[in-house]
């Protein structure tokens, strides 16, 4: 079994003991006992904003060199959070990972490990994740452009109406006479939450929460459910069980509001991406075209009809 260790598992975990310290390139440089040009290249530009040349060399291990393009290649790959962190903090931890990440490689090759089978088969699909990776990039990533995700704006948010949500909380039981004795606690003043987390199906809710679901818009609930909840004023109780393929509703309105059409910045990347799972699915299926696929009964070993979808794949196939 083998334990896998990323760029940015490793730096988060340098991160968390080194974040609260603040220090230069030029400074780690020393801390390093570095006595290559690194520290006097690191000097030069730690205390300004200048940007670095993707060649520069920044350390060499048995001969492999290691230049500032790598860490940037690195730091690409880095969470958000980290990536924002000031370079003079961030370079010199990413430099020692990527030094670490060669002396393992050397010692790994030394001692034969990539000749053994398992290990061949680890890499192999190290190597296909990042081919298929690659390739729904270049068929995704043209159609994620500002222009697109302006266009997907104005089609569903600009010029329609601020919508209305609900804030409610609900307790959930599987009969209808189960329903209408926990409406008649509510009446005689049984408190809601209490009540939720002793009767509720919906136990993990109930318990956590007392059944609060938080504010939600009519498109996010069942029909029957939404109906309800939003012919309700704020404080009403239903006066009768709301029927659901999930059971029978008590549902209380805890507030209602009206919510404006976000700004572009605020669901940026919302949209992207939903245009990334979209464009993302169509390069899959133009993919699967260019395929035929067999599938077969694990239990019998015979051949499993196609579906419809699968059949229809096949029949367009080039």
């Amino acid at each position: 079994m083998f334990m896998r260790f990323t760029i940015p598992t490793l730096v988060l975990l340098s991160t968390a003991l080194f974040g609260s310290v603040s220090f230069s390139c030029a400074e780690s440089a020393s801390a390093m006992g570095t006595s290559t040009s690194v520290g006097t290249s690191a000097a030069k530009t730690s205390s300004t904003s200048k940007i670095l040349n993707p060649n520069t060399l920044l350390a060499i291990v048995n001969g492999e060199k290691i230049t500032v393009a790598d860490l940037q290649a690195a730091l690409a790959t880095m969470p958000p959070q980290l990536r924002q962190l000031p370079p003079g903090m961030v370079y010199p931890l990413l430099l020692d990972q990527l030094v670490d990440q060669k002396a393992i490689l050397f010692a790994a090759h030394k001692e034969g490990l990539d000749k053994k089978p398992e290990v061949q088969k680890l890499m192999a699909a190290a190597a296909n994740t990042a081919l298929q990776n690659a390739w729904l990039s270049e068929q995704v990533m043209p159609h994620l452009t500002d222009a697109a995700i302006k266009q997907y704006y104005e089609q569903n948010y600009a010029n329609k109406p601020p919508e209305e949500e609900v804030h409610a909380r609900q307790i959930l039981v599987q009969t209808k006479a189960e329903a209408e004795s926990v409406i008649k606690k509510l009446k005689a003043g049984a408190d809601f939450a209490k009540l939720a987390a002793e009767v509720s199906t919906d136990k993990g809710n109930a318990r956590q929460s007392g059944g609060d679901l938080g504010w939600f818009r009519k498109s996010d609930m069942v029909p029957a459910f939404a109906n309800a909840a939003f012919s309700m004023k704020k404080g009403e109780i239903s006066s009768t069980p709301v029927k659901s393929e999930y059971g029978y509703h008590v549902i209380q309105v805890l507030g209602t509001r009206m919510v404006p059409v976000p700004k572009l910045d605020e669901v940026k990347d919302k949209i992207r991406q939903i245009l990334f799972q979209k464009y993302g699915r169509e390069a899959i299926e133009d993919a699967m075209r260019g395929v035929k696929v067999e599938r077969f009964d694990p239990n019998t070993g015979k051949p499993l009809p196609a579906s419809p979808a699968q059949a229809a794949t096949g029949s367009s196939k080039k």
